[in-house]
């Protein structure tokens, strides 16, 4: 057997003992993550490999969170946070930078480049860790959700110029003139790259996932998701710049098309373990024996990081109209170490800017910071509960976007003329459906409707299945029609379903799963036909009126009142004596009438 099998099997053994303990005493999954990497780790039991053997693995877990974040983040939602991005996420840099720069000169002793250094790695959070967080206690679209999610973007985006940075201070080396020219060199291939990236996913991306779609092999189109993610990651490692933020962009890039539910749904369960992985290889990293060494040092530095930027992040909050409560949370989200740290620092001590213990000390305060964070979250949680406030909605840029209230499963002839009707009367809707041709002619004249399978809660959950209304089912395959309806029936119970019938049988399967809304496809067409025929044939508009609503309202009584026989034979049966009798008593009927009229 090969040695990296056991290596997994401690990995899961760490992840489902420490997580359930962790979220059973209400500190999250993050954490249970971390505490299970320390008792694996060499600290611990020194189980598997070390946490540098795992980290390019762990840190793909990133890379597939900010490839998800970006699928959520359309292009006009980024937009509209533009001022918050580069507001309140540019000022929580330079502020938290510049307080840390100088704690380092006269705490640390450190040269004014190393506190530079350490202040700007310092200052940046754990995009992972908060994210993680927000996401466990569904607060992403909570007001400060949104305001982390900008200032975790926008340092994101500081990573690459505080990198090219890095050769201007370096020792001996700010003489030489050519380091200039090397950053300059390097910001304009930033701008390259991105470009390129733009260009390339808008004009590549969908054609290939449209044709990769159409082979209706699920197998295919996860390889195709993950073959997108790993291509960017592998194009901007070569180009020296930030790869979550490249997966991110490729997610922007993607968030308005029609593939934006499945691709989300395709690479949540990677992303899920390995961000596990992630905070288990933090866990691991941790030096144990550093902390024990100088347990008040490396404290110090931790509780100077979380108060610093704590107090920066909640003066921020509270300067953008974040109610206290809000704030509070925010700035206790935020307030640790990233992993960007880590890099930052390793390639800072390479060029002989910090001595390899001053870059322990700090890793071991990024670590610390992250195992103190999700305790902090809960501490803050019991304040605010203790401080209830009137909830307020500011007109901010990090306002919740208008929900959609019907959610259609099935984009073809019966579910575009119900979307027509829903756009005439600016309902908003999400419509989903299984195959690419439809959804690209569809969205020609409209950006409603996605590709996903509807049959799956995790597809109707990112469609918004959660906070819709009404649920209208309009799929024409019948297995695959019924398939849906028990989805949402055990995962939705709240949603009202609206659902079509291609046939009576049909009809009754559907009322087996508890759907009483139904409406047959062809039943109201040959109602209209039948109708037609009478008045073609004399008889008179009203008596023609009269008759199609008696048939109609006694067809529906049969409907119902056969749904509970024991069989469909003897159903079926039924409904055909029942229907003869009722023939020949509508025609006696419009004898009778037209008998009365003639008499007249």
């Amino acid at each position: 057997m090969p040695p990296f099998i056991g290596e997994i099997a401690i990995f899961l053994l760490a992840a489902v003992i420490a997580v359930p303990i962790a979220q059973r005493l209400g500190l999250g999954s993050v954490l249970g993550f971390l505490l299970g990497g320390v008792v694996i780790g060499p600290w611990g039991l020194a189980l598997g490999p070390t946490a540098g053997d795992v980290w390019d693995i762990a840190e793909f877990g990133v890379v597939l969170l900010l490839f998800v974040i970006g699928i959520e983040m359309q292009p006009r939602r980024l937009w509209a946070l533009r001022r918050i991005i580069f507001g309140a996420g540019g000022l929580q840099v330079v502020i938290s930078a510049a307080l840390l720069t100088l704690a380092g000169m006269l705490g640390l002793g450190m040269s004014p480049s190393a506190a530079l250094v350490a202040g700007l790695s310092l200052a940046l959070s754990s995009t992972a860790f908060s994210l993680q967080l927000l996401a466990e206690r569904r607060e992403l679209r909570a007001h400060h959700g949104r305001a982390a999610f900008a200032i975790l973007l926008f340092q994101d985006l500081a990573v690459v110029p505080i990198l090219a940075l890095l050769p201007l201070l370096s020792v001996g080396d700010v003489a030489d003139g050519i380091h200039l020219t090397a950053a300059l060199k390097q910001i304009l291939q930033v701008v390259v790259v991105l470009a390129v990236l733009v260009v390339g996913g808008h004009y590549l991306l969908r054609p290939v996932l449209r044709v990769v779609a159409a082979t209706r092999i699920p197998e295919i189109f996860t390889a195709m998701t993950l073959l997108i993610v790993i291509g960017v990651a592998l194009g901007m490692s070569y180009a020296d710049l930030s790869v979550p933020l490249g997966a991110f962009m490729a997610g922007v890039l993607l968030a308005d098309s029609e593939y934006r539910h499945q691709l989300e749904i395709t690479i949540a369960p990677f992303r899920g373990l390995l961000l596990g992985l992630f905070f288990i290889a933090v866990g691991m990293s941790i030096n144990v024996g550093l902390i024990i060494a100088e347990p008040l040092l490396v404290l110090a530095i931790t509780l100077c990081v979380i108060v610093v930027k704590s107090t920066v992040l909640y003066v921020l909050a509270r300067r953008h109209k974040l109610a206290p409560s809000a704030a509070r949370r925010l700035a206790v989200l935020l307030p640790q170490g990233g992993e960007f740290a880590f890099v930052i620092l390793t390639a800072a001590m390479a060029r002989g800017l910090f001595e390899q213990v001053q870059v322990e000390r700090l890793v071991a305060a990024v670590t610390l910071s992250m195992v103190l964070t999700p305790l902090l979250v809960k501490l803050v949680d019991r304040l605010n509960a203790g401080r209830p406030e009137v909830r307020r909605t500011p007109k901010n840029d990090w306002s919740r976007a208008s929900e959609q209230p019907v959610i259609i499963a099935g984009f073809g002839r019966v579910g575009q003329i119900v979307a027509r009707v829903l756009r005439a009367r600016k309902i908003a809707f999400v419509a989903l459906d299984n195959s690419p041709e439809r959804i690209d002619f569809v969205r020609k004249y409209s950006s409603k409707a996605f590709y996903g399978d509807a049959t799956r809660p995790d597809v109707l959950r990112n469609a918004g299945a959660n906070d819709a209304r009404l649920f209208v089912l309009a799929i024409d395959n019948e297995e695959a029609s019924l398939q849906c309806a028990r989805t949402v029936r055990a995962h939705f119970p709240h949603l009202q379903i609206i659902a079509r019938a291609r046939n009576r049988h049909h009809a009754y399967e559907l009322m087996e799963l508890g759907i009483n809304v139904i409406h047959r496809e062809t039943f109201r067409s040959s109602l209209d036909i039948a109708g037609d025929a009478l008045k073609g044939l004399g008889v008179s508009p009203e008596s023609v009126s009269r008759a199609m609503k008696s048939f109609r309202m006694r067809d529906q009584e049969r409907l119902f009142a056969h749904k509970n026989s024991s069989d469909e034979a003897t159903r079926t049966e039924r409904l055909g004596m029942q229907a003869a009798e009722e023939v020949e008593e509508h025609f006696e009927r419009d004898v009778q009438e037209r008998v009365g009229d003639g008499s007249q």
